[in-house]
């Protein structure tokens, strides 16, 4: 850990306190947010926090600091212990199997039970690479009961070259879920989506133009026209396509077409949210040109659809 200390110079009158943070220590707008909750930085001597980021700075104020260590420079504890499933591997990318209930990376550096933990044991080289420190080697998220393929980088010119193909909406994703009801055959659905909470996150269909702009397809594989012992009148298996990446999509397409998954306590209604023991969506395929990788369904999910089908 080091102190910084800096003095506002004639440029920089009349910027945002976060603004200058964020600059002055190539930090991310949510990094220079979270250093202000921390209640580290200081403003001529006087302990600054979040609720005056928009502060105003004039020439000649000293901001200090203390006790930083910057996000790069962090590393997820490794946990060679930890079970991790390395689904395929090529030259600056691999793909693991990632289970249910963990989570992509750890938000602090004590912070064990995630997948890049268990991964930084076996491959050392995903440390620093991207982002970095605590999201090193990262490509993409799932959400944390989201099981599935997870892609991760240990070279820097291939995290560089796929995160662009996530960018462009070049890579191929395909998803399978359990969603309640009777949807249609197949179909395309196209919605602006926006952030209305966070911490814990929750997503909502935008009004009007607002939000961002989310296009997914989807087929049934599978009907369950009696699920009674799951408590429901009827459920399906779906696979999705996914051509956009936006903060739980699929889980708010289906609740809004009347369909919410089956263990979604977020998005679905208490029966529906009852009838499996975690929002049912696994990523079951990932391709980006010769960067390919499967999962099979995990064993809840097949648990699941078993229950669904009834006795044989």
């Amino acid at each position: 850990m080091s102190t910084h200390r800096f003095e506002i110079s004639a440029e920089e009158v009349d910027e945002r306190l976060d603004v200058v943070l964020a600059r002055r220590l190539e930090l991310s707008r949510g990094q220079t947010r979270k250093l202000l909750e921390g209640g580290s930085v200081s403003l001529d001597g006087m302990p600054v926090s979040r609720s005056v980021k928009g502060l105003a700075l004039v020439a000649g104020s000293r901001i200090e600091v203390s006790g930083f260590v910057h996000p790069r420079e962090r590393q997820a504890v490794a946990e060679p212990d930890a079970p991790l499933a390395i689904l395929a591997e090529g030259p600056g990318w691999l793909a693991v199997d990632k289970p249910a209930a963990w989570p992509v990376h750890p938000l602090a550096p004590d912070e064990r039970g995630t997948v890049l933990n268990a991964l930084v044991a076996r491959r050392p080289a995903v440390q620093g690479v991207g982002e970095g420190g605590l999201r090193s080697g990262v490509l993409h998220r799932l959400d944390v009961d989201t099981s599935g393929v997870l892609l991760f980088a240990s070279e820097q010119s291939v995290w560089e070259k796929l995160r662009e193909a996530f960018a462009s909406h070049a890579v191929a994703k395909t998803y399978r879920a359990l969603v309640s009801g009777d949807p249609a055959d197949g179909g395309r659905l196209d919605l602006r989506l926006v952030v209305a909470q966070h911490r814990p996150a929750f997503v909502k269909v935008a009004r009007g133009r607002g939000g961002r702009a989310t296009r997914m397809s989807w087929r049934v594989v599978e009907r369950f026209a009696s699920a009674a012992r799951a408590g429901l009148a009827s459920a399906a298996l779906v696979e999705v396509q996914l051509e956009t990446g936006f903060l739980h999509q699929i889980r708010v397409g289906f609740a809004h077409t009347g369909h919410p998954l089956l263990g979604d306590r977020l998005y679905a209604p208490p029966e529906v949210a009852a009838a499996a023991p975690r929002q049912m969506l696994h990523c079951a395929r990932i391709e980006i040109g010769e960067v390919t990788a499967e999962s099979p369904d995990p064993r809840d999910l097949c648990d699941a659809a078993q229950a669904l089908r009834g006795p044989s």
